[in-house]
């Protein structure tokens, strides 16, 4: 196994370039398929989600070639609807090629999707919304095989705006005859930068980054270039390591209105941002402020992506804070790993309640999902001594070369083979 190594103690400074966002580039890849022709999408992150995505495109009869940050897919011979479950179980993003097979072949046969494991999260709002544009499904030893002769608009309320439903009907219906409805949508600005790629294409879509997005169909689309936007949650997790730290950090490639409500609670923190065009400048404070309650919410309230940073700087703020969790019931799993590098945390189903100022001591720490491993790396940075993160492979699934990022900016942090599956209590 791969893991982690890193030396605490070490404020971080300097300048760093933000990479593109992950939750914008996997959609997009999937829209590839909507076109015949050769695609080229730009400030693509090496992660192992845009790794497993490619792979799928490949699957299907795409042919796909990296070229530094930059992937070019065409996209001229994809005739293969079935997606393979090996692919399948990698990311649950692999959901996202429901909707673009279903618009381009007219059918599509998926198993359910694998990725973080930080609660149930079922596919069921994505088959319901899809079903209303007149895709019929069965399903068979876990298969699910949906077929439609024509996708045909119609008024869709989603029971919760969630993301990646919002993309999935927001592709299949770009190819449909008449208008889609999308009520309740998500509103995340990586959505904002699907609906901007799609109309590259032909599509007429309006309304992303509002509860309502209104797709008019289109009989064809046209392949194009684009450029991922910047990825917020990577630039929120440097910030909240340079508050952390007592850094003073500059983070290059951000658009700072994606942060809104994460530049809002580091302030809270006493963490002193100032926001350039295009540009963050992150200065830590001698001593964090407790917040006394923080509740993850839908965009464009506190993403649940940035909880397990938040936590680890609330347990270096000096009083009582609480922090509440509402949108996965199994993205808390982190604080058993905190606890043992002395954090005084205390869960309460999916609250939990700080008690912040206690210095925190490297030991050997598990990453059990994306988020909550950036968080462990936060916290190891500003641990006294040695930490040891095993897990490797979900912080790449999110953060590209972050040991690279972290020691660019001044912190100690290695990446080693070998680590054991345990940790120490």
């Amino acid at each position: 196994m791969e893991g982690f190594v890193i030396e605490g103690g070490k404020p971080l400074s300097g300048s760093i370039r933000v990479q593109g966002a992950k939750n914008a580039a996997l959609p997009i890849l999937a829209a590839c398929v909507l076109a015949e022709g050769i695609f080229e999408i730009h400030d693509v992150p090496r992660l192992s989600d845009i790794e497993a995505m490619c792979q799928i495109l490949e699957a299907l009869g795409a042919q796909v070639i990296r070229h530094q940050t930059s992937i070019r897919v065409n996209t001229r011979l994809i005739n293969n609807y079935v997606i393979p479950d090996h692919l399948m179980s990698k990311i649950r993003s692999s959901i996202f090629l429901m909707g673009p097979l279903l618009a381009r072949l007219k059918q599509v046969c998926i198993s359910h999707p694998g990725g973080c494991a930080i609660g149930k999260r079922p596919i069921d709002i994505h088959l319901n919304g899809l079903k209303r544009l007149g895709v019929q499904m069965t399903e068979k030893e876990g298969v699910i095989h949906c077929y439609a002769s024509k996708l045909i608009g119609d008024e869709i309320v989603l029971d919760f705006p969630s993301v990646g439903a919002t993309e999935n009907i927001m592709m299949a219906a770009v190819l449909g005859e008449g208008t889609t409805v999308l009520k309740n949508a998500a509103r995340e600005p990586e959505i904002s930068d699907l609906q901007d790629f799609l109309n590259k294409m032909g599509a007429q879509i309006t309304g992303a980054g509002s509860p309502e997005i209104r797709i008019r169909g289109v009989r064809s689309l046209r392949p194009v270039s684009h450029t991922i936007i910047p990825d917020r949650i990577v630039a929120g997790t440097l910030a909240a390591a340079a508050g952390a730290t007592g850094g003073e950090v500059l983070l290059e490639n951000v658009i700072p209105s994606h942060l809104t409500s994460i530049i809002l609670h580091l302030q809270r923190l006493g963490i002193e941002i100032e926001q350039g065009e295009n540009s963050l400048r992150v200065r830590g404070p001698k001593r964090l402020r407790p917040i006394p309650a923080i509740a993850t919410a839908p965009y464009p309230g506190f993403p649940t992506d940035m909880q397990p940073q938040m936590l680890v700087l609330l347990t270096q703020a000096e009083g009582i804070s609480m922090l509440t969790e509402t949108i996965f019931e199994s993205r808390l799993k982190h604080v058993d790993e905190l606890r043992k590098m002395g954090a005084d945390v205390t869960l309460d189903n999916n609250t939990v309640w700080v008690r912040g100022g206690k210095s925190l001591n490297g030991t050997s720490v598990s990453a059990t999902d994306l988020r909550a491993g950036a968080a462990l790396v936060i916290a190891g940075l500003v641990a006294q001594g040695t930490t040891h993160i095993t897990g490797a492979e979900h912080i790449d699934r999110g953060y590209e070369r972050f040991e690279t990022v972290i020691n660019k900016l001044g912190g100690i942090m290695e990446r080693k083979t070998g680590f054991s599956s345990c940790s120490s209590t």
